[in-house]
């Protein structure tokens, strides 16, 4: 619910996932990934920011390879809360969203998530 330093899903490494369920089943129209800016940022720096991800719709969430909504980069010189439209339109609504981090801004150790979200129209 705050975007203080340190407040975020941090994984190992530079690649990880999330999955989400939302409330109901939703044409997705867009997404939001959130970081804290550089300014309150203890190093100064936010090297632990997501940089190449994509996202998926799914159909469940055994499945392991959903609809490709699209392939995206996180600026870490721009604004702290960045929206990224859907590129790949589907005919179908989605539930359940994946979220794939493949690389960060060059922090060795780990990389931190403070806010995604799914935008979209409900089914």
């Amino acid at each position: 619910p705050d975007m203080y330093p340190g407040n975020c899903w941090a994984f190992k490494g530079s690649q990880g996932y999330l999955v989400v369920r939302l409330s109901m089943k939703i044409y997705p129209t867009a997404f939001t990934v959130e970081h804290i800016p550089k300014t309150l940022s203890p190093t100064g720096n936010i090297t632990s920011a997501p940089r190449n991800f994509s996202v998926y719709g799914l159909d469940d969430e055994y499945q392991e390879d959903g609809k490709l909504l699209g392939q995206y980069v996180y600026d870490q010189g721009g604004e702290p809360l960045q929206m990224f439209p859907v590129m790949e339109n589907s005919e179908n609504a989605f539930q359940i969203v994946e979220l794939r981090i493949f690389s960060n801004w060059g922090h060795a150790e780990y990389t931190c998530l403070y806010r995604f979200r799914v935008h979209g129209k409900p089914a």
